[in-house]
């Protein structure tokens, strides 16, 4: 038996991160429902989702606003009957938050990241607690960055940012937990398959005043393994937690960051 199977999860993120996860939800028997702003790149994790005979429901969703997540949750309600996996994978485009020293970034680009994932991991977890709550079961997932967990020159307010939403995950775990809600977060090291890298190495390499290549050594060679997280690893660690067979697992992190960040 698959280890999603009649599991009805929704994603957040039409990006890497989100069409990864949900064709590894697919892949083990979820019924997807993939949202996100840009339809084209939602057709196209579709049609491929499609081709390898999973079943996936797509619809452009603004993950920053609260209506729209309501809409599409109680639609997915009405058709599904229940949610049982939230996973947001939203992201930003970082130029203007990384890269820049502290006391050069202004207040704005310091708390622009911090106000629009708080919210948006805000709007889509109460979305889906709120009717996890009711069916006594559920379980919602989020990933953060290892710089919420260790200190990295030159990243703003990223920081901050992946620490709130690690901390968001905990307090759901505590206080939905005795309805038979989990909650998990998927700590990463960078994953150098995401298209976003580029910019994000780029942008670090100027700050380090060293190339891109410098950089990415660097940063693989923090790591015990030498080895940096994929998409792929996020994406089964992700199937995992969903899963039965993580069902002991609630309020904590899930560490992939390969000896990058010691728990």
């Amino acid at each position: 038996m698959k280890r999603l199977e009649n599991k009805v999860a929704v994603i957040y993120g039409n990006g890497a991160v989100g069409a990864t996860v949900a064709k590894s939800f697919a892949r083990e028997g979820a019924h997807v429902y993939l949202t996100g702003r840009t339809w084209s790149k939602l057709e196209t994790v579709a049609e491929q989702i499609t081709s390898m005979g999973g079943s996936i429901e797509i619809a452009q969703v603004d993950a920053m606003c609260e209506d729209s997540v309501e809409r599409h949750m109680e639609e997915l309600i009405r058709k599904a009957g229940k949610v049982d996996i939230s996973f947001n994978a939203v992201g930003l485009p970082q130029t203007g938050h990384q890269g820049t020293a502290l006391i050069e970034l202004s207040l704005e680009n310091f708390l622009h990241p911090i106000t629009a994932y708080s919210q948006s991991h805000f709007i889509t977890a109460k979305a889906a607690a709120r009717r996890m709550v009711a069916q006594k079961h559920g379980v919602i997932l989020m990933n953060t960055p290892s710089p919420s967990r260790v200190s990295v020159p030159f990243m703003g307010g990223m920081p901050s940012t992946w620490s709130s939403i690690e901390a968001l995950s905990r307090t759901i775990s505590a206080e939905l937990g005795p309805s038979g809600v989990r909650s998990v977060c998927i700590l990463t090291s960078a994953m150098p398959d995401t298209p976003l890298i580029d910019e994000v190495y780029s942008l670090h390499a100027r700050a380090h005043n060293i190339d891109y290549k410098q950089f990415h050594a660097g940063m693989e060679g923090r790591t015990h393994t030498k080895r940096l997280a994929s998409i792929n690893d996020l994406a089964n660690a992700a199937v995992f937690a969903a899963s039965d067979e993580g069902k002991a697992m609630t309020g904590t992190i899930l560490n992939l960051t390969a000896g990058l960040v010691i728990n």
